[in-house]
Parts: structure tokens; C-alpha cells; sequence
């Protein structure tokens, strides 16, 4: 596999899960559910350490 499709798939993988936080989020609350509210905010806790550690390891590629 090479270098730019994993870096392709990477981006595409941090993109879904913060749709899918926020389609979360949403429907827990329409539903009034606090079960699946607090999985859409796990989802955006993972999704933001993951696009931070992506962004970081690919600046620190870029210095090296």
C-alpha cells in the first residue's frame, strides 16, 4: 500500500468519526437518550486525540 493512500485513509477515518460524534450526539438527543449522548462524546474525545496525535506525527515527519 503507499504512502499517500494511507495518509488518504487516515484523514477519511478522523472525518467519519466526528460525523458520526455528532450524529450521535444529535440523536441521543432527540431521543433523550443519555446512553448514546455519551457515546457521541466519547466519539469526539477520541476524534480530537486523533486528529491531534495525526497532526502532530505528520509535523514531526515534516521536520525530520
Amino acid at each position: 500500500m503507499k504512502i499517500e493512500s494511507i495518509k488518504g485513509l487516515y484523514t477519511t477515518l478522523i472525518v467519519f468519526e466526528l460525523i458520526l460524534s455528532v450524529v450521535f450526539f444529535i440523536v441521543g438527543h432527540l431521543i433523550g437518550s443519555y446512553y448514546i449522548r455519551g457515546v457521541g462524546v466519547g466519539l469526539i474525545i477520541a476524534w480530537v486525540t486523533g486528529a491531534l496525535a495525526y497532526f502532530a506525527v505528520k509535523r514531526k515527519r515534516r521536520k525530520a
